[in-house]
């Protein structure tokens, strides 16, 4: 898959970041039969972000994404192409992440999500909107959480991509 943006905002030696932990993680920007993509808002955080989520253990990352889709936006999902990915150094917590998005469309009836714990504790919410809306929203997002900077900069390459 293409990469399209490394995200870092250190100076972190090449010799530190393979010190850290390696982790992957499958995004989508879903389209519903009427067009509309679905970001989560993280409400207590007050961002979105594209649904998805890491890879476990014995899970290919479409099988990651498809799981992800079913927990987070309540749908089942048809892969339909690969949007690319990218790579993130977060050094607070000694991360590198890979993310790969594709993009997807919903097979059947849309459902509810299953949130996390953690999912329901931030007070995740799906949106259902059009492309150029998430765009939008995203773009003026503000945050002061820490993971926020790497994905508002992640989920905007992934939907600007699509939009190109």
């Amino acid at each position: 898959m293409r990469l399209l943006k490394t995200i870092q905002f250190d100076n972190s030696s090449a010799e530190e970041l393979e010190k850290f932990k390696f982790r992957q993680a499958a995004r989508a920007v879903v389209f519903d039969g009427e067009g509309k993509v679905a970001p989560l808002f993280v409400s207590k955080k007050n961002y979105h972000k594209l649904p998805g989520g890491g890879v476990e253990k014995g899970e290919s990352i479409e099988e990651a994404l498809r799981r992800e889709c079913r927990e987070e936006i309540g749908c089942e999902i048809k892969i339909t192409g690969e949007i690319g990915m990218t790579i993130e150094h977060r050094t607070k917590w000694q991360i590198r992440q890979e993310a790969f998005c594709y993009t997807a469309e919903v097979v059947g009836a849309k459902g509810q999500p299953a949130f996390t714990d953690d999912e329901i504790e931030d007070n995740f919410s799906v949106l259902w909107v059009s492309l150029n809306e998430a765009i939008e929203i995203l773009e003026t997002d503000q945050s002061d959480d820490y993971q926020w900077k790497f994905i508002k900069i992640r989920e905007l390459a992934f939907l600007k991509e699509v939009r190109r």
